[in-house]
């Protein structure tokens, strides 16, 4: 049963300013400590490809709060989730600390799904109860 959906739009022109504006302190207060060594990664290789990371994953966590349905607020916390890779290349969704106690308390299970074009990342997310049938 669909508990939420959440989608999200971002400028990455206002990301690359607060990059630049701020530096590595953006990254680490919208990225987990996984998420900041794939940054730096991409960032060093290509410094486009590491704006456009932190776009689609600062898209995708405001996707996932609204699907569950409390925005930036306590337990849902911007380093508490994190964006990953499986090895097929699908992004999933991992969450630590509280929000993990509190997702895996209610039952609920996610679904991710991220875009990028030229000036804007989009992100579309669904959370579903689980049910017992």
């Amino acid at each position: 049963m669909i508990y939420g959906i959440g989608t999200d739009i971002c400028d990455i022109r206002r990301i690359r300013a607060s990059l630049e504006r701020h530096g590595e302190r953006f990254a680490q207060k919208v990225l987990a400590d996984g998420e900041m060594a794939v940054w730096r990664r991409r960032s060093a290789r290509w410094p486009e490809r590491g704006v456009r990371y932190v776009a689609t994953r600062f898209s995708a966590k405001e996707a996932f709060s609204k699907a569950v349905g409390m925005g930036m607020r306590m337990p849902m916390t911007w380093r508490h989730c994190e964006v990953v890779n499986l090895p097929s290349g699908q992004p999933s969704i991992v969450l630590h600390g509280e929000l993990k106690q509190w997702f895996e308390a209610q039952g609920l299970s996610v679904h991710i799904t991220m875009s990028d074009e030229s000036e804007y990342a989009a992100s579309f997310c669904v959370v579903e109860k689980k049910t017992d049938i």
